[in-house]
């Protein structure tokens, strides 16, 4: 058995142990939480998380560190609350559910496409039964990604490393990173945030997928609003993982494409980690699908050859992959392929 599946052990048991603790106690700060949502006529995907934690305070200029380093063990302190009854409601469709395990929630819904507006639709996830002595109502609205049909195609995008300097090759750099920044703090690469509003052009819309963790969902999306990048779903993955392994990053691709068949895609990652090879995998699955593959050059060493064995045995003459050395360079071949 490996470290990943030792550590999913640990936290179930830890998991078991607390609520065995906790008994049939009502939640002191029962809260749902709902991550930016995304379909269109051919289904609608909802995700969220129920826990027990108070509502997370927001970053503010000239905090000190020890605010941001509280701030971000907090989202990772999370105590979650499985099998909650949920009701779930997109457009002219509701549909029930409750948490995982680890109280997530994930529901798709088939809404009549008349009932979605473009580019978001409003929807709601409340408790839908008496859970632990909670009685009342608890409704939380969440917003959903409708492209419009003025859209050409739509961007997926990498986060770490391909728009916010994170520094995953080393990881203490990483680790000091993440724990001592904020959404107000964390930095962009430089004309990242120009190049994704030109190339979203006010309609085609922008999706996140990353590997980093579900804690980070509020942080990431408040790091978009505040760099002003098109705001779109961010789809992450859970911190450890499940019993069954950790949800792959190609499986979150392939969701986009599915509940969005009638736009071609452009994807944005970086070399750092497996982005060119999940890519090229993407290609193959769905062929006509993709306009083009860009990749930011961020290893420390660019002569390993990684990238390289991607794009030597690359075979599809329709989708070009692009490694460029900084925003200017995706710009200027975006600019020739007709995509600003």
């Amino acid at each position: 058995m490996d470290l990943g599946s030792w550590l999913v052990r640990l936290e179930r048991a830890y998991d078991g142990w607390r609520r065995r603790r906790a008994g049939d106690r009502p939640p002191a700060h029962f809260r749902i939480e709902c991550y930016v949502g995304h379909g269109g006529p051919v289904g609608v995907v909802v995700r969220g998380r129920v826990v027990d934690d108070p509502e997370p305070s927001e970053a503010v200029e000239d905090e000190g560190v020890r605010a941001a380093v509280g701030r971000v063990l907090r989202h990772f302190a999370t105590d979650d609350l499985p099998g909650v009854p949920l009701r779930v409601t997109v457009g002219d469709v509701t549909a029930e559910t409750a948490t995982d395990h680890d109280g997530y929630f994930k529901v798709r819904l088939r809404p009549d496409p008349a009932s979605l507006t473009s580019p978001w639709t409003s929807g709601t996830v409340e408790l839908a039964g008496d859970y632990r002595g909670v009685r009342s109502a608890h409704t939380t609205p969440v917003d959903v990604l409708v492209p419009g049909p003025g859209a050409r195609f739509g961007v997926v995008s990498d986060v770490d490393d391909t728009i916010l300097e994170t520094g995953v090759q080393r990881v203490g750099q990483m680790i000091r990173r993440t724990f001592t920044g904020s959404a107000l703090t964390r930095t962009p690469f430089e004309g990242a945030a120009e190049l994704y509003r030109d190339l979203a052009a006010g309609t085609n819309p922008f999706f996140y997928v990353s590997s980093s963790p579900w804690n980070l969902h509020s942080f990431l999306v408040a790091f978009l609003r505040h760099r002003d990048f098109p705001l779109g779903p961010v789809l992450l993955r859970d911190l450890l993982g499940t019993a069954q392994g950790r949800e792959q990053k190609g499986g979150r691709i392939d969701e986009v494409l599915e509940l969005h068949p009638e736009l071609p895609f452009v994807l944005i990652g970086d070399s750092g980690e497996k982005d060119p090879q999940v890519y090229a995998q993407v290609v193959r699955a769905h062929p006509g699908r993709i306009r083009a593959v860009y990749i930011r050059e961020v290893r420390l060493d660019p002569g390993d050859g990684r990238v390289e064995k991607v794009s030597g045995g690359w075979d599809h003459d329709d989708v070009p992959f692009v490694l460029a050395a900084d925003s200017d360079g995706v710009r200027r071949h975006a600019a020739g392929a007709g995509l600003l």
